[in-house]
């Protein structure tokens, strides 16, 4: 079959497995790795980029009635006789062992707290385990890393995809943060990359810029392999530099010494005990239950927003730390159910609604609607009090932000508008009184 009609024919085939493939979108890297952006981006300027080519025939999968089962042992593929993608590895590993080298220190030191954790999904998923370092180059492991195109958590996973693989983002949780949930997110996106494209090269590809633009790319080129992609223009320098930066990172992590990083420290492992709750729990209080710190409490459940468990839930499993389960249980049972989780409490005043109660105090009506009991609510009468968050442990988070961001500038644009079409109609109108 011509390699152009196989590519139209896969082209089709995906759009129609896959409709919603062009949600995906191209991931900055985490605040964090803005430093290590801006270095790329002065690179590319000085002209240091470069083309590699070919490294070999990998086939774009188009029967994706059996799926592929991925059994090699490394995401990486042998590129030992590409010359410029040799060059590429190393210019990456003179940017993680110099310009970065304290930067790239402090990601491995972060590490070790998750590597052995992400490698046991990856395996149990039938996932080259190397792909546990993706991380070292989305976040430095940083389950708080929050990007510039507000892709999240270690993974990096912007909210369209991440609920696509079954990430819950609400107003109090954020599985994207989550080192456990996230990275079987990952792995499922990952797996079906693999299984669409038949390379780990062009899944990590697609993992960065979106299936829908690798595949176009590989349309346009004729090609099936990801080295070949790099002598055109059909994708960005990111996700150009990003395979080689993969790499890099990966020798340096599995070999540090040999890479200068000696007497390198690590974070201890992740470990932890889970208690299963079905009340929502300040964090402060089951920090004092499980005899911690609140920090200690957030770290092991970066997922939480606020400053409790959720309350939109029948239960929930919260982590505390390693020893600790019998302890938190028998404390938790003295404390009365009604000091366990803090509201602020609301005197309804005359002309209230839920939505002007919302504007009023920036907390989304469904919120609003999940602290109270809906025939308490609805309709709200002036003397009635309803429970909201509490304002002295209440705060906006940075998506919070991002959010209120975009609805004022969704609202500028409106006034905008309305303003062009009242300044049109009044030049119709006196434009109709002169004809007259």
């Amino acid at each position: 079959m011509p390699i152009l009609l196989k590519w139209h024919l896969g082209f089709l085939l995906i759009c129609v497995l896959t409709p919603t493939f062009l949600a995906a979108s191209e991931k900055a890297a985490g605040n964090e790795n803005v430093y290590v952006q801006r270095v790329m981006e002065r690179d590319q300027v000085s002209g240091e980029y470069r083309p590699p080519e070919s490294q070999g025939s990998l086939t774009l999968r188009q029967d994706t009635t059996q799926p592929v089962i991925a059994q090699e042992s490394t995401a990486v593929s042998s590129y030992d006789s590409n010359p410029v993608a040799v060059r590429a590895v190393d210019r990456n590993i003179s940017l993680f062992t110099d310009r970065i080298r304290e930067r790239f220190s402090l990601w491995l030191h972060r590490s070790g707290r998750y590597l052995e954790l992400m490698k046991d999904i990856l395996k149990a998923k039938n996932i080259p385990e190397d792909i546990a370092f993706l991380p070292l180059i989305e976040s430095g492991f940083n389950p708080n890393a929050y990007s510039v195109a507000r892709a999240v958590g270690p993974w990096q996973f912007i909210a369209s995809t991440g609920r696509k693989y079954g990430l819950k983002i609400d107003w109090w949780t954020d599985e994207r943060k989550d080192p456990v949930k996230s990275t079987e997110a990952a792995a499922n996106y990952l797996k079906d990359l693999y299984e669409m494209f038949g390379s780990w090269n062009l899944a990590m590809a697609a993992y960065n810029a979106g299936e829908g633009r690798i595949l176009k790319a590989l349309n346009r080129s004729k090609s099936d392999d990801y080295w070949a992609l790099l002598n055109t223009r059909y994708i960005k320098n990111e996700t150009k530099e990003y395979v080689p930066r993969f790499i890099a990172a990966r020798l340096i992590a599995t070999d540090p010494q040999t890479y200068g990083f000696v007497d390198q420290e690590y974070h201890s492992p992740f470990t932890y005990d889970e208690v299963i709750i079905d009340r929502p729990v300040d964090i402060e209080v089951a920090a004092e239950c499980a005899e911690t710190t609140a920090e200690t409490i957030r770290e092991l459940n970066p997922e939480l927003r606020r400053w409790s468990t959720p309350p939109n839930v029948s239960s929930y499993a919260l982590r505390i730390p390693f020893g600790k389960k019998e302890r938190f249980t028998e404390n938790l049972s003295r404390i009365a159910e009604e000091e366990r989780f803090s509201i602020s409490v609301y005197t309804v005043k005359n002309g209230d609604t839920v939505k002007r109660i919302s504007n009023k105090t920036g907390i989304p009506v469904n919120v609003i609607l999940e602290l109270n009991d809906e025939e308490k609510i609805k309709p709200l009468k002036a003397g009635e009090k309803i429970c909201l968050p509490p304002k002295d442990k209440f705060s906006l988070d940075r998506d919070d932000r991002a959010n209120a961001s975009k609805s004022l500038k969704i609202k500028k644009i409106r006034v905008k508008k309305q303003m062009s079409r009242k300044i049109i109609a009044s030049v119709n109108r006196k434009q109709t009184y002169l004809n007259d």
